[in-house]
């Protein structure tokens, strides 16, 4: 019975196996069909890819410059930072380049401590990357007057790399010192992202493809600064940053300044600021414009007063912002303002430009200004909005008499004003203190920029007339009203 029993249930397992082993075989055989049956609703839309862009590397980075700095950690036993504790810090780093000195008393100087600079042996080289508040100051003091007078302590940039770094919300003063970057190429002198930079009695020399200052947000406070940029791009170039200049003077660089508004920060205002160009053909390469507005997202607002803007294509350009220019001077240009889109106010300024004065495409008040040596006032287009009135005009190309015939071959000079035009020709000589002050100062010779016929005082006085082409014929014969009649 035992046998009967063990027989029967092996049966049944075999049985079991029998049944089961086709069932399994078809699970195996629809799993590998739907791995390899092509899916056409994934190939028609494929999912978006997941990887995250990969972010271009800077051009020049601080940790190859320093490789034993590291951010968060004391070099070289590891460790929390401490940010140091010396209130004063003096650094002797003149005709020593590369020993690290000056960035390592950066690090020594405490949170709005001051670092003085020495460079008795010639320049500091380095690159000071500053975190945190701080004033570096030059020993001996510096006047940007007499440049080329003094000998002022000089930081000097290695090749390739900023003079200085300033990060976010990071206040940094700099005073009686002069900054070099002579071989500065794609990196900037001063490099701000969102930190505050307050100059005084500052100098910079600035050689490369970058501006000399570049700034990300934040805002830049230059007072009593000279700076001397060698390169195609702006000397200024302020971000979202609120740039104030006062007593500055900048030379040489194609452009002069570019401001770039929308910021979260007080208006842009310069005061009293020389800005010189290098008075290169703008055939080719980017734009020279002495002053460009541009602005981002939302309409920001620069203030220009009391400053000279000389040697450039484009006097000021205005793109989707405000400017406000007043008690100004723009000289040695084709065209003294462009408003692409925007406003622009002009009020109490002399333009002395080769072509046009003001050019408008968008709004733009033009009041109680001097135009010099213009082939044309004002250049507008269909879409433009302009508010000129009490403006003087002197040109010789422009303010030319037409010649009206009086009788048979006679001619008389006539010059007509229309009283809408917004401007009235001048027709005595451009005073020469002005013209000192402008293109005189550049060595240009002066012109009276009056057009004024051949013997017109003998002409007043009653004597003689002029043909159609405006030539002088002089006869005593007949005087006043006389000489329209025989």
């Amino acid at each position: 019975m035992k046998t009967l029993t063990v027989t029967l249930s092996a049966l049944a397992v075999v049985a079991g196996l029998t049944f089961a082993a086709p069932e399994a075989e078809a699970q195996t055989a629809a799993r590998v069909e739907s791995q390899t049956r092509p899916n056409f609703g994934l190939l028609l839309d494929p999912p978006a890819s997941r990887a995250r862009p990969q972010r271009q590397p800077r051009r020049w980075n601080y940790g190859t410059h320093r490789p034993d700095w590291r951010p968060g950690y004391q070099p070289p036993y590891g460790g929390p930072i401490h940010p140091g504790g010396e209130e004063v810090v003096l650094v002797d780093c003149g005709g020593n380049p590369g020993t690290g000195a000056v960035e390592n008393a950066v690090m020594r100087v405490r949170p709005g401590g001051t670092l003085v600079i020495r460079a008795r042996a010639g320049a500091c080289v380095g690159w000071l990357n500053v975190d945190k508040p701080m004033t570096i100051i030059g020993e001996g003091g510096f006047d940007p007057r007499r440049w080329n007078e003094t000998t002022p302590a000089v930081l000097q940039a290695p090749d390739g790399m900023p003079c200085i770094t300033v990060s976010s919300g990071v206040r940094l003063e700099l005073r009686d010192i002069v900054l070099s970057s002579p071989h500065g190429g794609d990196a900037a002198c001063i490099v701000s992202y969102g930190g505050s930079v307050v100059a005084n009695r500052l100098a910079i020399r600035h050689a490369g493809d970058e501006a000399a200052i570049y700034a990300d947000g934040g805002e830049v406070d230059l007072r009593d600064t000279i700076i001397d940029a060698r390169t195609i791009s702006p000397a200024i170039h302020a971000d979202g940053a609120t740039l104030t200049t006062w007593e500055a003077v900048i030379t040489g660089s194609q452009s002069g300044i570019e401001i770039l508004t929308g910021g979260s920060g007080q208006p842009s205002r310069i005061d009293s600021t020389t800005i010189t160009g290098a008075d290169v053909n703008n055939g080719f390469g980017p734009r020279s414009i002495g002053l460009l507005v541009r602005s981002r997202r939302e309409l920001g607002r620069v203030d220009v007063t009391n400053t000279k803007i000389c040697g450039f294509s484009e006097g000021v350009a205005v793109e989707g912002a405000s400017l406000n220019v007043s008690n100004s001077k723009i000289c040695r240009a084709d065209r003294g303002a462009i408003v692409y889109n925007g406003e622009l106010t002009l009020t109490d300024s002399r333009i002395r430009a080769q072509a046009v004065g003001v050019a408008v495409s968008g709004r733009a008040i033009v009041r109680n200004n001097t135009f010099v040596g213009v082939r044309e006032v004002f250049q507008r287009d269909y879409r433009s909005n302009l508010d000129a009135s009490g403006n003087r005009v002197w040109s010789d190309q422009l303010c030319r008499p037409r010649w009206e015939p009086r009788y048979r071959d006679r001619y008389a000079p006539q010059w007509y004003q229309r009283p809408d035009q917004g401007y009235d020709c001048q027709f005595s000589p451009y005073p020469r203190d002005w013209w000192d002050e402008m293109d005189g100062a550049y060595g240009d010779p002066y012109s009276p920029y009056s057009y004024m016929p051949d013997n017109y005082g003998r002409f007043q006085q009653g004597y003689g007339w002029y043909d159609s082409n405006g030539r002088y014929i002089d006869d005593s014969s007949s005087r006043g009203d006389d000489r329209w009649r025989r």
